[in-house]
Parts: structure tokens; C-alpha cells; sequence
């Protein structure tokens, strides 16, 4: 695996995330499966806290014996949805501490899993044409670079495969849950930053024209944009620099799905 300046701080920066037990490392153990089923279904109204992160839901209506990655989504908790829907899973993430957290869910449910340690800008570990979809959690503010990332997803996704990935809106990644002044958060960070400055970790700021237009130049079709649904949670006694408030205020996450170029008929999403 590549160990250039960027991978080393992020992987020291997870590795201590995991040691802290925040809650992107905590594996979804309590999960039900008729639950997750219904979600796959679009048949809850409201959804739970933590499958909330799996949208759109409708995504997992057919994973069923489908191959899917998820990419730089370690942790026990994307991939628990899929082993518990019955897809055959792979979970490439960049730190151990993470992978261990997919394998403690594998084990809990019954399901087998793949486990890579790998670069998500680098998946030659991986064959080409050897999946139906890749899911991947908003980790592509730590690389600095979209375009290797959409590279080796179009590589990997068999003709017709849905590549599903999260995104913080740019115009309010760099908000500090600290700058709250009683009102608002305030933004402390021109827009034309592209990189915060932090020696614990790489965060990288992507314009919209970098995702969109990333996107397209790698070879996959736009198919749907929606906002996370956590920024609609009511705010209720949330207090000010927690996550739950910063999130009800700030928002900005979304998912893009996109979908590599089809040929002979294989296999793709029904709904579109």
C-alpha cells in the first residue's frame, strides 16, 4: 500500500479514532433483519437512527447475491446492511482497527466477509469488472485527488454497476462544531481553501464541479442527488458543538449515484 504524507496522517488519525471508540468505528450489532429488510423495501416511516445512513434506500432493494464494495466504509456498519441483506461483501478501508469492526459484524450476524486493508485511490488488489456496486460512506474528503478514487471505481463496477458515494456540500465542510457564537456557526474558512490546515489529519475541501464533473470524465452517468435525511432529525434538547445540533444547522451531506455504462444486458438497479 502507497504510504505517501496524506495516507499516514489519516491512518494514524483512524487509528486513534478507533481507540476512542467514536462512534464511526462502533459496529451496528443491534441490528434486526425484518428491520433491515423493511428498509430495503421502503417500508419504514420513520426510519432508525442508524440505517439512516443507508440511503437511498432504494439502493437495497435488489443486493441480493450481488457483489458489492464498500469502499473506505470500515467499521462493522455499512457492510452489516448488505451481509444481513445477503450480498456478498467486500470492505476496503485504510486502517485495521476498522476492518476488525467488519469482521466483528460478519461473525455477530453469520455472514461471510472480505476484508482488504487498502488505499481507496489505489485498488489494484481488486480485479477489474468485479462488482455491482460500491457504497462508499463520506471519506472522500481525505484524499486530495477525486479522480484516482472515480478511476478505480469505474475499473472495478461490472457494465451497468451502481457506484453510490457520500459528500459533504463544500460550502460547509470546513464549519467547526466550535463556532457556534449563539446564533450560528460561523465560517472562518475562505472557500477557495481547499485543505485544512491540521496536523491530525487530511481534510480536503472538493467543489462541486470536482464530484460532478469527477464523476462524468471517469466514464459513469449521474443518476440521482439526494440530501442525507439526518439533517431533518428534530433538534429537540441537542446542545450547541454536539453533532446532532451542528448536523440540524449546518446540513450538507449528500449522496450521488452514478452508474458505469452498460453492454449486454447486465445486471442494473430496476428503478432506473
Amino acid at each position: 500500500m502507497k504510504m505517501d504524507e496524506v495516507t499516514q496522517v489519516n491512518q494514524r488519525l483512524w487509528d486513534r479514532m478507533v481507540d476512542e471508540g467514536c462512534g464511526f468505528t462502533l459496529p451496528w450489532l443491534d441490528l434486526d433483519r425484518n428491520i433491515v429488510r423493511q428498509l430495503a423495501n421502503g417500508e419504514l416511516d420513520p426510519v432508525p437512527e442508524s440505517p439512516q445512513e443507508m440511503y437511498p434506500e432504494h439502493l437495497l432493494a435488489e443486493v441480493r447475491d450481488r457483489d458489492v464494495l464498500c469502499l473506505a466504509s470500515g467499521g462493522g456498519q455499512q457492510s452489516a446492511v448488505f451481509g444481513l441483506l445477503g450480498s456478498c461483501v467486500t470492505v476496503v478501508d485504510l486502517t485495521e482497527g476498522q476492518l476488525a469492526g467488519d469482521r466483528q459484524a460478519a461473525a455477530h450476524y453469520g455472514y461471510p466477509v472480505t476484508a482488504i486493508q487498502a488505499d481507496m485511490r489505489d485498488l489494484s488488489c481488486l480485479g477489474d469488472e468485479t462488482f455491482d456496486m460500491v457504497w462508499q460512506a463520506p471519506s472522500l474528503s481525505y484524499v486530495p485527488d477525486l479522480q484516482p478514487v472515480f478511476a478505480e471505481v469505474c475499473r472495478v463496477l461490472r457494465p451497468g454497476g451502481v457506484y453510490r458515494a457520500e459528500f459533504g456540500n463544500p460550502a460547509t465542510q470546513f464549519l467547526d462544531m466550535d463556532a457556534w457564537d449563539g446564533e450560528g456557526y460561523r465560517v472562518t474558512v475562505r472557500y477557495a481553501v481547499r485543505r485544512l490546515e491540521d496536523d491530525d489529519r487530511a481534510d480536503f475541501r472538493h467543489f462541486l464541479s470536482d464530484i460532478f464533473n469527477g464523476l462524468v470524465g471517469a466514464g459513469l452517468s449521474i443518476l440521482e442527488v439526494q440530501e442525507a435525511p439526518y439533517h431533518f432529525r428534530p433538534l429537540g434538547d441537542a446542545e450547541p458543538g454536539g453533532w446532532d445540533h451542528w448536523l440540524s444547522f449546518v446540513g450538507g451531506m449528500f449522496a450521488v449515484v452514478s452508474r458505469k455504462a452498460e453492454k449486454n444486458g447486465e445486471w442494473r438497479i430496476s428503478e432506473y
